[in-house]
């Protein structure tokens, strides 16, 4: 059971967060249920951010699909080195945009956002799984606080992806 309890400061609530995914997730095999429960908690943590989810990886089109998220309808395929979410997993990377409008090629999925972090999630052989994506519609959002809780986020889940894999 999810305890929605908030901190009176953000990084209380960072700290929260990863807790609540971690606790959420740590014994659930079916990863679409994981990152289901992972959005839902990053949107409930995190505040003004508009959406927060889930690209995955479609080997046979080469393209990240959407997937579980939180917010308002989204692209439903981008293709990989195109966007800011296409550019992180092709190059693998971290990428922290303080305004989109100066990101070339941005995808605009929705015109509210100013400011966006995508962070990519990893196979066990090392190969991109997806993505998770964040907007903000302030510019400048997405600070070293809001990227170390991330990372920390998408490499638990990078753990679950790699225990996944063993049960198979």
């Amino acid at each position: 059971m999810f305890n929605a309890e908030k901190s009176t400061d953000r990084l209380g609530n960072y700290r929260l967060m990863v807790a609540a995914v971690k606790s959420l997730v740590e014994d659930e095999q079916n990863i679409i249920a994981c990152l289901s429960n992972a959005s839902a908690i990053i949107n409930f943590y995190m505040d003004t951010i508009n959406w927060a989810g889930f690209y995955i990886f479609e080997e046979s089109t080469g393209e990240l699909v959407l997937g579980p998220f939180q917010g308002l309808p989204a692209c439903m395929r981008i293709k990989i080195g195109l966007g800011v979410c296409g550019t992180a997993a092709g190059l693998g990377e971290v990428i922290v945009v303080p305004d989109v409008e100066s990101f070339p090629g941005h995808i605009a999925c929705d015109a509210n956002s100013r400011s966006e972090i995508v962070l990519p999630l990893f196979n066990p052989d090392g190969s991109v799984y997806g993505v998770l994506d964040i907007d903000s519609p302030v510019a400048n959002r997405f600070l070293a606080p809001e990227r170390s809780a991330l990372e920390e986020i998408v490499g638990f889940i990078g753990t679950l992806l790699t225990l996944q894999r063993r049960l198979l």
